[in-house]
């Protein structure tokens, strides 16, 4: 029957009714000794938290967006985002344990939702711009455009990393990542040549987020500012000045009181419970 594997004992299967196919399998896990071993958990953690604390954000828009086909859309952003952040966290616990949270003898939690459900605020390495809270819908569409484009260029560029565990990361996450590229940028355009009032929140988000740009950009390398200048001119909007980043960094384990509260919420129960097994 269909159902049959469900019931399946197997690593691969990480929880009930998900087994999945395992983009890593085959490859030779061990990091190439031209990269250094903590530098590189830092860099995969930091982009797994990323993808981690804004999958949550999109989750909280879960039957909340305008019609049912971006509600469905919203989920699967969150789902591939997530899918993202769980290869990049087990990839950062492989390559240097010490990441990994201490947790009681014995407990069948495996490292990367160690990672995820254990860590305080502090420990934390996502950009500041992921962990706001969320606005309207054209907050939602204005942040996951800024986000994807710079992410995607990133990853574009990771399809050659030496590690070749990373490098297979972003051959999946580009077909993602694209995706959410192009659905953001439709939809910003769409708000900003709508109503009067569709266009106002559009260039109210922009200007509310844009403070994040400059991070956002440090984080990844890039500025990805020739792919927003399209979207921009394609919407009628202007592109806003360049902002000076001031205040600590997301990188660096500096963050809103909104990540605080975000984690309190989505580690609850994993804390309460932390010799289960889901």
């Amino acid at each position: 029957m269909a159902f049959d594997g469900l019931l399946e004992g197997n690593s691969d299967q990480w929880a009930f009714g998900t087994d999945f196919d395992d983009p890593l399998a085959g490859l030779d896990v061990a990091l190439p000794a031209a990269l250094d071993p903590l530098e590189h958990a830092r860099f995969c953690l930091g982009l797994a938290d990323d993808a981690l604390i804004l999958s949550q954000r999109l989750a909280e828009w879960c039957s909340r967006a305008p019609d049912l086909e971006d509600d469905v859309a919203l989920a699967n952003l969150a789902l591939d985002l997530l899918g993202q952040a769980r290869l990049l966290l087990g990839r950062a616990a492989l390559v240097d344990p010490a990441v990994v949270p201490v947790l009681p003898a014995g407990s069948p939690v495996p490292a990367e939702d160690a990672l995820a459900f254990f860590r305080d605020a502090a420990a934390f390495r996502n950009v500041q711009l992921v962990e706001l809270p969320n606005g309207d819908f054209a907050h939602v569409i204005v942040r996951l455009l800024m986000f994807s484009v710079a992410r995607l260029e990133l990853f574009q560029q990771l399809l050659s990393s030496a590690d070749p565990v990373l490098a297979a990361v972003a051959a999946r996450g580009v077909k993602e990542l694209a995706y959410q590229r192009d659905w953001a940028g439709r939809w910003f355009v769409t708000l900003a040549r709508g109503t009067s009032e569709s266009r106002r929140r559009v260039l109210a988000a922009l200007a509310g987020l844009w403070v994040h740009q400059a991070e956002l950009a440090e984080a990844y390398g890039l500025s990805g500012g020739a792919v927003l200048e399209r979207v921009f001119l394609a919407g009628g909007v202007a592109q806003p000045d360049s902002v000076v980043r001031v205040g600590g960094r997301g990188r660096d384990g500096m963050h809103t009181e909104a990540l605080s509260l975000l984690l309190a919420e989505m580690q609850v129960v994993a804390r309460a419970h932390p010799m289960g097994r889901w």
